[in-house]
């Protein structure tokens, strides 16, 4: 592929000096699990050295569960060796960027390490965004391959012909061929459900593409001596909101990643190397699910029990057959699976450990899960740009339901003045939440004025989150200072909605906002202003959005207003929106 000499060192990206840590003060430390360390030693091994170690220690252990069909961790590296030899024939070289857009499957394991192998960049895309998104992204990380599967196939082709022209390479991935023989012959039943999933699962490739399984079967193994990457090379690049526009991607390198897989092997107590079952229905292409679900789990030598979205009945049925021990999620999965299990009768008992986060976590579901599986249920916090695990509840009876918990080994924090992040507020009061430690990014993408914004001298991460932190140092998040909306752990930037909503020739603007949503934790909201003489209908306004933006960000509400309301300066005041809406909708539903 052409070299881009700014690769290693990208414009935008700082790279944090070594620093003196701050002052040991550290309350929370009495409240760790017992056996929780202080500090996590600093890593040693880039994240394919530790798919190397795990294949040395588990090599007949499965990887991987996908619908029954297991992947061991000798064949996943086996595989993900030739896979690597593939994309190199390709031109892949150290630094260049790959671009992945595919579900939770085998094959997203085998190129997650198979490009970072190379000392290449992997790129995580959502599969589900629409061409034009994918373009933007694309576009502005240079990719020129990717890989993806039959569903998302015709949007990507688009997308990576409008970015890269004929340079672009598209592999495309067969998920029929990791399916377990008696799924694959019930695919060729002459029945509508199974018709329905053939046309999805085997839709033909577009015209120029290639098979992803041809050319990892057509490649030798990597030469074991080709150069692996550093700690500090950059492994990934995943795109999130922001709050002063587009998405952006954000910087992690092997270091942030390793170190936030260890900080999550210690903050589990009794973790039994090798013996674990992950759920993974997190996708693995957010960072949530990425550390929790592919390279933590990965570092313990666990199985992941994949699967490529939720459903009850498929989770169900992927227990009954291996039963998870570990469960990494969002709310509405707990809620949704204890209530099933309950329902059904089902056996959850297996689920030791549950981390969530991304939402608030109700006191009532902790409740039903703990009482259905015997398990712990403990909410933490995070970010993309802290890898993205920073806080978490201590695995113990010291947990406290309605608080995201306290810092993670090696992770220390600041309460500031939002408006001087160089004060430190008074014990007890509120502020902006600040953190330091090493899964902390190493910039945005080609971005500098918002790097510098975001990371402060030191390596302090502003997150942009007014909390309030108790005397034993646990934190509880009480007003958010960006404007991102959070839908089902899925950030959805206002400007980019509103973007949209302003293109439509019947609308004249538009102010978009989250509401609260018992399900989601968020749903997309907006306030739309006509053009003069204009008859607007909602719902096909909804249906415009829609072949424009993922399903996530398309407003579930649309309210039309005569206008909206804005400051001195002109600037729309998004929290007033927000506030008259959800009060109109007390008011209709008589609360």
């Amino acid at each position: 592929m052409r070299r881009d000499s700014t690769v290693r060192v990208p414009t935008g990206v700082l790279q944090t000096p070594a620093v003196t840590p701050p002052a040991d003060d550290r309350p929370w430390l009495s409240q760790y699990a017992p056996g929780v360390p202080a500090d996590i030693a600093e890593p040693t091994a880039s994240l394919p050295r530790l798919l190397q170690e795990a294949a040395q220690r588990f090599a007949a252990r499965p990887v991987t569960d996908f619908s029954g069909a297991t992947t061991t961790y000798a064949e996943l590296l086996s595989t993900a060796s030739r896979a690597a030899e593939a994309l190199r024939r390709l031109g892949v070289e150290a630094g260049d960027r790959v671009a992945l857009a595919l579900p939770n499957t085998p094959q997203h394991l085998v190129a997650f390490y198979a490009v970072l192998r190379l000392g290449a960049v992997v790129v995580e895309l959502n599969p589900l965004h629409t061409a034009e998104e994918l373009r933007a992204q694309l576009s502005d990380c240079g990719a020129r391959v990717v890989v993806t599967w039959p569903g998302s196939s015709a949007a990507v082709h688009e997308a990576l012909r409008a970015a890269a022209g004929p340079d672009g390479v598209l592999l495309v991935a067969d998920l029929v061929a990791e399916l377990p023989l008696a799924k694959r012959v019930a695919l060729r039943l002459p029945l509508a459900r199974a018709r329905a999933q053939r046309a999805q699962l085997v839709a033909p490739r577009p015209e120029g593409s290639r098979s992803w399984e041809r050319a990892v079967a057509a490649a030798g193994p990597l030469d074991p001596a080709h150069p692996e990457p550093a700690l500090g090379d950059v492994a990934a690049l995943l795109y999130t909101g922001g709050t002063t526009g587009s998405p952006k991607a954000v910087v992690l390198t092997h270091r942030n990643l390793a170190a936030n897989a260890a900080q999550g092997r210690a903050w589990v107590p009794g973790m039994r190397e090798g013996e674990e079952v992950v759920l993974a229905v997190l996708p693995l292409f957010h960072a949530y699910g990425l550390t929790l679900c592919l390279t933590f789990a990965v570092s313990t030598g666990a199985c992941l029990l994949l699967l490529p979205r939720f459903d009850v009945d498929a989770v169900l049925a992927a227990w009954r057959r291996r039963p998870a021990t570990f469960v990494p999620g969002v709310p509405p999965i707990y809620q949704r699976l204890a209530q099933a299990a309950r329902e059904r009768g089902a056996d959850l008992s297996s689920a030791r450990y549950a981390l969530s986060g991304a939402m608030p976590l109700p006191p009532a579901t902790v409740a039903l899960w703990e009482e259905v599986t015997g398990g712990l249920l403990v909410e933490g916090y995070g970010m993309t740009e802290a890898s993205p695990v920073a806080l978490g509840n201590p695995i113990s009876p010291a947990r406290r339901p309605g608080s995201i918990g306290v810092p993670f080994p090696s992770t220390r924090m600041r309460v500031v003045d939002p408006e001087d992040p160089t004060t430190d507020v008074a014990p007890g009061q509120r502020g902006e939440l600040l953190l330091h430690g090493p899964q902390v990014f190493a910039g945005y993408w080609r971005r500098p004025e918002e790097t510098a914004a975001s990371l402060l001298p030191g390596g302090w991460l502003r997150t942009g989150d007014v909390v309030e932190v108790d005397a034993d140092g646990y934190v509880r998040v009480v007003d958010r200072i960006k404007e991102l909306v959070i839908v089902g752990g899925f950030n959805v930037h206002p400007s980019e909605v509103e973007a949209v909503l302003r293109a439509h020739p019947d609308i004249d603007d538009a102010a978009v906002v989250g509401l609260p949503d018992d399900t989601t934790g968020e749903r997309v909201a907006a306030a739309v202003v006509a053009r003069a003489g204009a008859l607007v209908d909602t719902e096909a306004l909804r249906a415009w959005a829609r072949e424009r933006l993922a399903g996530y960000k398309v407003p579930s509400v649309v309210d039309l207003v005569h206008e909206l309301p804005r400051s001195q300066l002109g600037k729309v005041l998004r929290r007033v929106v927000r506030e008259r809406m959800a009060r109109e909708r007390s008011t209709r539903q008589g609360r």
